[in-house]
């Protein structure tokens, strides 16, 4: 499974890239795998909050839908509308295939998160 190092990462597999006071976050590649072919994406709208720990979408497969979990609070200022049309893009590159895009609310939850060698221990 591929890991970022300069990403953080939750347990409930998603991943986070800071720039700022911005977020981008997504599911990552073990997600993707586990998952299987991605058909659908249910995302929150512009303007939503959301709050760590609380759900904030979901992930239709070909084997199962997924409830996506927050790993840090913030406001959704952007989603990925690539995802409404090619949902499936999650599995060719599951780090490029953000799904939002928050303003955090506080930024020192990132450091909460696991770093790709924790995470990447996990996964074993």
């Amino acid at each position: 499974m591929k890991v970022i190092p300069s990403l953080k990462y939750s347990d409930k597999h998603t991943w986070v890239k800071v720039e700022g006071e911005f977020a981008y976050i997504g599911i990552t590649d073990f997600a993707q795998d586990q998952l299987g072919e991605v058909l659908f994406v249910e995302m929150p709208e512009v303007e939503d909050e959301l709050t760590t720990g609380e759900e904030f979408g979901v992930v239709e497969s070909s084997k199962v839908a997924s409830d996506l979990i927050a790993p840090i609070s913030g406001e959704v200022v952007e989603i990925n509308e690539k995802l409404d049309d090619e949902p499936e893009y999650i599995n060719e590159d599951a780090y490029d295939a953000w799904i939002v895009k928050i303003k955090l609310s506080d930024a020192d939850e990132v450091e909460s998160l696991l770093n790709s060698d924790t995470y990447e221990a996990g996964l074993e």
